[in-house]
């Protein structure tokens, strides 16, 4: 599997990272490619070791367990998803711009990425505990951003003011995440994803329009 985009884009004009900041990275990537690979119950801490190139020990340096291996995995993402979301945002002048970039980023930033989609849609989602304790603040964080934009364009007279701003995001959330898991399941798709974030742009903002159709 190529470097991720979540992690290259991460790079981006920082200063070069401890090595211990690297080596975290480093295993977070190798769970990303085991998990995919054997499944998250399935899979060995001792796997992951292997697969990073480091000690069984070395992981538990970093994560507690391999539950908090997961969590981490999800959490970082997000939270570059959310700082890379914030930045994009402020490009947008119009709020149906907002939106599309909201879809465009949580699509486009998996495009090649299928590994960490399966791991991000199928096995995190495998734990509801993990989920309801550990992944939900970072999730509600995200459906939160979301749910701005949608308030700012019913401010601004774009959007349709009878629609409640956390069910639109929660409904842009899952038909995200329906897509991506369909695609990292399924055949390999170049441009898959960024073609859906079009399409669903589309669909989400002609039903939020406060503007009649012709």
């Amino acid at each position: 599997m190529t470097e991720s985009r979540f992690s290259s884009r991460a790079s981006e004009g920082r200063r070069p990272r401890a090595r211990e900041g690297d080596k975290r990275e480093r295993i977070l990537r190798a769970a990303t490619k085991v998990f995919a690979r054997k499944g998250f119950h399935a899979t060995r801490v001792s796997e992951v070791a292997k697969s990073a190139g480091v000690a069984d020990g070395t992981i538990y340096l970093y994560f507690k367990s391999k539950d908090d291996l997961l969590v981490s995995l999800f959490e970082d993402r997000v939270v570059l998803l959310l700082a890379t979301l914030e930045r994009e945002l402020q490009k947008r002048e119009t709020f149906e711009g907002k939106l599309r970039c909201v879809l465009e980023l949580q699509l486009g930033l998996l495009e090649g990425e299928r590994d960490l989609a399966e791991v991000i849609t199928v096995n995190l989602r495998q734990s509801t505990r993990m989920m309801k304790q550990y992944a939900a603040p970072k999730f509600m964080q995200y459906l939160d951003a979301i749910a701005r934009v949608v308030e700012g364009g019913q401010k601004s007279g774009e959007f349709r003011v009878d629609a409640s701003p956390h069910l639109v995001a929660r409904a842009v959330f899952g038909a995200l995440d329906g897509v991506t898991m369909t695609w990292a399941l399924g055949k390999a798709d170049a441009g898959g994803l960024s073609r859906a974030a079009t399409q669903v742009a589309d669909i989400f903002l002609r039903g939020l329009s406060a503007r009649p159709s012709p």
